[in-house]
């Protein structure tokens, strides 16, 4: 019988960024089919493709005055419309299945979570009031 090796859980990188010299922009959900070139805020991943399995993501808030968030949410399609109140500015996170996250990081705070994800799409976001469709967002693929 021959033992095999462990499966290192695979690591992402995740960059909470914004850009102040730019006007933010508040139609940039996901699947609304925004332009995206107009975002003064995102979220950058060092990989949108994931094995299935154990993933520790690694966040940084790179910015130099806003406080950021990552939360993982699974997509069902690409185009899929997260739950959003317009009132309060943010994505329902309970009916958008939230995951897990790394709460608010102060500017150049860093934080990590590790999730098991299975296989399927998932979006990695921002949910303090206006970031969200202010473009700050991605998402990645476990197979």
């Amino acid at each position: 019988m021959f033992a095999l090796p462990a499966l290192a859980a695979t690591t992402v990188n995740v960059t909470l960024w914004d850009n102040p010299d730019m006007d933010m922009a508040d139609n940039l959900g996901h699947g609304m089919g925004g332009d995206m070139s107009k975002a003064s805020m995102g979220v950058k991943a060092s990989t949108d493709k994931v094995p299935a399995g154990e993933v520790t993501f690694e966040v940084k808030n790179s910015s130099k005055d806003l406080v950021h968030e990552m939360i993982v949410s699974p997509l069902t399609s690409a185009d899929e419309k997260l739950p959003y109140d317009t009132n309060g500015g943010k994505v329902d996170e309970d009916a958008a299945g939230h995951l897990g996250e790394v709460a608010e990081l102060e500017p150049g705070q860093s934080g990590a979570l590790r999730i098991n994800l299975k296989p399927g799409s998932y979006i990695l976001f921002c949910n303090i009031p206006g970031h969200y469709m202010g473009g700050m967002w991605t998402t990645i693929t476990a197979n």
